[in-house]
């Protein structure tokens, strides 16, 4: 795991002050890699690479990047590449490898396979490589490791977190059309950021920039083809197989390995396979609050440590945590993305680096296998509608209203969503009814000028996507659910993993993101998945005998909420007024800040509104209100960073 950065000029031209452009996006990223650091330059400077390196795989010298090949080409990877043993038993024969690392066995598919290499490769990982006719960068299929670029007049900058390209941007705008997805659905739908010219490479995607041109395409993408022709006893043997299969990769590593406890099925499930296929489980770790009351989840997080025989440990979270670290959370975090869920774990990984390097999760298990209550709410409401119109047809219907019932009381701590849910446009199409339940707009009209941002353009992205028949085709209702959220919802919540862990030097590795499990998970029938209108069917029968039935029996996991509302009533109220009744927060684009201070006492408990619209300042004030501090980083006195000049590519 490390962070990457790099400049190549599209004309060939040389770059003025390289090794000073390539130093500071460096130490920009040095919280990614604290173990070991580098450079490496064209000769010519019309090109370089900056790395810093946490060590995981190969600790000695001969894993460092830089990495140069044999042939000239040059490496700077982040990420893990989990089948490199095999990989350098394939190319063994065309390679002669000098190292243990994972970033070599890259390098060697590329020689033999070129950017096919992709097809090969099966982890999480970001890279560029230069190999002297072209630049060649690709990101993982599920957006696990992050890659952003632009393009500054002749100059093509990437690097694994935007700040690092920040210093090169003339001027700081916030793109409108971001800003419109973000302020309604707190995550983007595309390629763009906040960042007005800074783009991220999507999951799955790759880029070259080849004389002058830049070409973006995408490599791989699930494609839901269901499987009607095994019993349910197959889909269950599968999935265990492939969950041993994932787990057995996730865990190679040449230093410790500990768990995220969150107190729900994924991370419990997890860190118990990992510690019986181990013999001995590293730590776990688990963030709770204790006060206010409805929030602590620590007594499920004990009982799935008992159970994989680990030790746990705690960090007990208050107002006061919150308000010391939550401009570090927003400054790591780039730009603001998901929910406030971002500020617990980054108190978690920090308490995880003072043990490991490595720590596993349970991220991507509730969009694989159905965990979202709103699943289970939007579908009711379908199948309530299809009983009176008498339309119960054509396979997407997999569960009936009356088998529903039964388990509908998983919904009994979200009334306040309901309500307002139900408060008016009962019954329309499927998608329109999602939305409203995605959307964390609706208390907000005041707070934000939507008459000048394109409100329907978010609407129609968001439409474009759930019914595009690409990958869901036919098939139930419960698909295209969890299918949008896979791909728009979970690299958001990725962007959160990364960067809480990154911002300490912690690996954070999501064993559900194995692609063969993926791509299995897309044949399975969604009545195996979504029995009975039962969230996460498939995975806790599966795995019944081993994950305590007081966390299979829970009713009432929420995600991992963080009482804001709760605190603005007291600790939070002073600091959140000082930041929207001041000169700066009235000058936001966008946003009418005297409504904003107005309006946030009184928000539901579990409103995104507050989390929104805090980060959101905060991002101004860690960014545009400091580019010229970015900017004065390039002029700075030249650091000492290690650098390696190429004289072949």
């Amino acid at each position: 795991m490390c962070g990457i950065a790099g400049i190549h000029s599209l004309s060939g031209n040389q770059i003025p002050a390289l090794p000073r452009a390539l130093a500071v996006m460096g130490e920009l990223l040095a919280h990614r890699g604290p173990d070991d650091a580098g450079t490496w330059r064209r000769e010519g400077d019309s090109a370089g690479f900056a790395h810093r390196r946490l060590s995981v795989l190969d600790l000695t010298l001969s894993g460092s990047q830089p990495m140069v090949g044999p042939n000239g080409s040059v490496i700077v990877h982040n990420g893990e590449v989990y089948n490199h043993v095999e990989l350098r038993e394939a190319l063994a024969g065309r390679w002669d490898f000098v190292s243990g690392s994972d970033t070599e066995a890259v390098l060697a598919a590329y020689q033999r396979h070129g950017t096919e290499c992709l097809q090969h490769l099966r982890g999480m990982f970001a890279f560029a490589i230069d190999d002297g006719e072209r630049l060649f960068c690709a990101r993982d299929r599920f957006g696990i490791k992050p890659l952003y670029y632009a393009t500054v007049g002749d100059w093509f900058l990437f690097a694994s977190e935007v700040k690092a390209i920040v210093p090169f941007l003339p001027a700081i705008e916030t793109d409108p059309k971001a800003f419109a997805e973000y302020m309604t659905l707190q995550y983007g739908l595309g390629e763009q950021t906040l960042f007005q010219g800074v783009r991220q490479l999507l999951p799955g995607h790759a880029l070259t920039v080849e004389n002058g041109r830049l070409r973006v395409w995408q490599y791989w993408d699930v494609d839901y083809v269901v499987d009607y022709n095994h019993a349910p006893d197959y889909f269950h043997r599968r999935l265990a197989e492939l969950m041993d299969e994932s787990l057995k990769l996730h865990l190679r590593s040449d230093v410790p390995v500990g768990a995220y406890l969150s107190g729900g099925v994924d991370s419990s499930l997890i860190a118990i396979l990992a510690a019986r296929m181990s013999g001995e489980g590293g730590p776990a770790f688990h963030g709770k609050f204790s006060a206010p009351p409805g929030y602590d989840e620590s007594a499920h997080a004990s009982a799935a440590a008992d159970a994989a025989g680990v030790a746990l440990h705690q960090v007990d979270m208050g107002p006061g945590d919150f308000i010391d670290n939550i401009k570090d959370v927003i400054y790591h975090l780039d730009y603001p993305v998901a929910g406030p869920g971002a500020f617990p774990q980054f108190m978690v990984a920090r308490l995880a680096a003072e043990h490991v390097k490595v720590v596993l999760g349970g991220q991507g298990g509730d969009e694989i296998f159905g965990g979202y209550a709103r699943y289970l709410l939007a579908y009711f409401e379908q199948c309530i509608k299809a009983a009176i119109e008498g339309t119960y047809s054509g396979g997407r219907f997999v569960v009936t209203a009356e088998s529903i019932i039964p388990n509908l009381g998983v919904l009994r701590e979200y009334t306040p969503l309901i309500q307002q849910f139900w408060r008016d446009g009962l019954f329309e199409s499927l998608d329109r009814r999602y939305f409203r339940l995605i959307d964390r707009s609706a208390d907000m009209a005041d707070e934000v000028e939507w008459g000048a941002l394109d409100r329907d353009g978010v609407i129609d992205a968001f439409s474009a996507i759930f019914n595009s028949r690409k990958n869901v085709r036919h098939e139930a209702y419960f698909d295209s659910m969890t299918h949008f959220d896979f791909k728009c919802l979970l690299p958001a919540l990725l962007h959160v993993e990364d960067r809480m862990s990154m911002a300490h030097g912690l690996e954070s590795r999501v064993p559900f993101l194995d692609h063969p499990l993926i791509e299995f998970m897309a044949t399975v029938p969604a009545d195996l998945k979504f029995k009975d209108g039962r969230m996460k069917f498939l995975i806790k029968e599966t795995f019944a005998d081993m994950v305590p039935q007081s966390i299979l029996n829970r009713r009432d996991k929420m995600g991992f909420p963080v009482p804001l509302s709760d605190w603005l009533g007291g600790p939070l109220k002073e600091y959140v007024n000082d930041l929207f009744r001041s000169e700066a927060a009235r000058g936001r684009p966008y946003i009418n800040a005297r409504s904003v201070a107005r309006n946030l006492e009184g928000t539901a408990r579990f409103s995104r509104k507050l989390w929104g619209l805090l980060s959101l300042e905060l991002w101004y004030r860690a960014f545009h209100d400091r580019h010229a501090e970015f900017r004065q980083l390039l002029t700075r006195e030249r650091s000492s960073l290690p650098t390696c000049v190429s004289t072949s590519a």
